[in-house]
């Protein structure tokens, strides 16, 4: 179906793609909507995620040093570091 105009035709194109746009806008924006929101996080409830946060990454760097390491007396440093951040954890997890 040619027109006999065709910077009309491109028009008409160019204008159902931005409404196209829209409407996928505005289907993201009621799915947003939609999403139940998390209540907001009191200071002290993220000060303690960051201090388990915390605790956990250097757990990790512990057990990695714990592998790496072929002296056993840094070796059982490292297990009584492990065991001593292992116990932070059991009381921030209360």
């Amino acid at each position: 179906m040619l027109r006999s105009n065709g910077l009309r035709n491109y028009n008409l194109d160019v204008a159902r793609g931005w409404e196209s746009k829209s409407v996928e806008a505005q289907q993201a924006e009621a799915e947003e909507k939609r999403a139940p929101t998390r209540p907001p996080v009191t200071p002290e409830e993220a000060a303690r995620c960051r201090e388990k946060e915390n605790l956990r990454l250097a757990r990790q760097r512990v057990l990695q040093q714990m592998a790496a390491s072929p002296n056993p007396r840094h070796r059982k440093l490292m297990q009584d570091s492990l065991a001593d951040l292992e116990e932070k954890l059991r009381r921030l997890e209360k």
